[in-house]
């Protein structure tokens, strides 16, 4: 049985943060404020598996309110993620995703998120799809004061 989920995830730019994306130090001079390392791109893309397999949100297995998840990498909840898809005989078969910001170019970095997603869901790298677009100057992402991240991911059930 194959199985759609659509995540998304957005975060305000801060100074003082080192900008994360798909498990990858971005070198820029803001980075994303949240509870944890704020990795919109792992955020929207655990939040799109678990809406493929019907098991609520981010929030509900990873609340902001609870302090072991403080600075934690985003990688491990993807990780963490990773193990309910496999409990429930999930297994992602592809992912697409796009990441909105107005800076930094982010493109040169793509095929190292790439990679480092593929490792933690146990994918290639060929079955995820990361594109980089703006928000052309509108709204807070365009004015440059934060990013946002949507993923679609198909996930294969054994029934």
């Amino acid at each position: 049985m194959l199985k759609i989920g659509i995540g998304y995830d957005v975060h305000p730019l801060v100074p003082g943060r080192d900008l994360i994306l798909g498990g990858v130090k971005i070198p820029y001079e803001k980075g994303l404020s949240g509870h944890s390392d704020a990795d919109i791109v792992c955020h929207a893309v655990a939040d799109s598996l678990l809406g493929a397999m019907a098991h609520g949100d981010l929030g509900k297995h990873f609340p902001d309110s609870d302090p072991r998840f403080h600075n934690i990498s985003s990688l491990l909840i993807l990780e963490k993620v990773k193990s309910i898809l496999t409990d429930k005989k999930g297994k992602v078969s592809n992912l697409d995703l796009t990441i909105i910001a107005e800076e930094p170019k982010l493109s040169p970095y793509t095929t190292q998120m790439r990679e480092n997603l593929g490792r933690v869901l146990q994918v290639p790298a060929q079955a995820i799809s990361i594109k980089c677009s703006s928000n052309n100057g509108l709204g807070f992402i365009g004015e440059g004061k934060g990013m946002a991240c949507l993923a679609v991911s198909l996930v294969e059930v054994e029934v």
